[in-house]
């Protein structure tokens, strides 16, 4: 499969989607932080000096799908229908999972809106927490699965673990 992104001349280009049919596209993504029992506490209980950590990674992330294209150069602009960032509370290893769901009517998918919610909801926990401790580790962020479009649907499953 060849690159599309670039031009004849090898530059960088924004690929032209206009000839392509606009259909109904969905999108999700998760990733994890992992922090200690103290932080994991003050998240949970909504303990933190900075304020909700949920709430406002929720918000953040899905500000982050909004804005993908003003920060991933060759993404489109695209008007999502939704965008839901969900948390899995892990007492047992002290994670928080981010997952979340992008959904448009469009020309091009939502992949890159999904993860750049996830992304950026981690790097909001993380910022929200990094007075009580540092050595927080954000890991795992990956594509779950897209519809829509010319390339069909996609289903992660066992694949990610080949990968590493």
């Amino acid at each position: 499969m060849d690159f599309t992104h670039f031009n004849d001349e090898g530059h960088a280009k924004m690929v032209n989607v206009g000839g392509k049919e606009i259909t109904q596209r969905k999108a999700s993504a998760s990733g994890k932080i992992y922090v200690n029992s103290e932080t994991f506490r003050l998240i949970k209980t909504g303990g933190m000096k900075k304020g909700d950590v949920l709430t406002t990674a929720q918000i953040a992330g899905i500000m982050g799908a909004k804005r993908t294209p003003d920060i991933i150069p060759m993404c489109h602009n695209i008007n999502l229908n939704g965008a839901d960032i969900s948390f899995i509370l892990d007492e047992e290893n002290f994670t928080v999972e981010v997952k979340a769901e992008i959904s448009c009517s469009g020309r091009t998918g939502v992949e890159m809106e999904a993860l750049t919610a996830v992304s950026i909801a981690l790097l909001t926990i993380y910022d929200m927490c990094k007075a009580v401790q540092k050595d927080m580790i954000i890991t795992d962020i990956h594509l779950i699965s897209k519809s829509g479009g010319v390339h069909g649907d996609y289903e992660a499953g066992s694949s990610i673990n080949n990968q590493r």
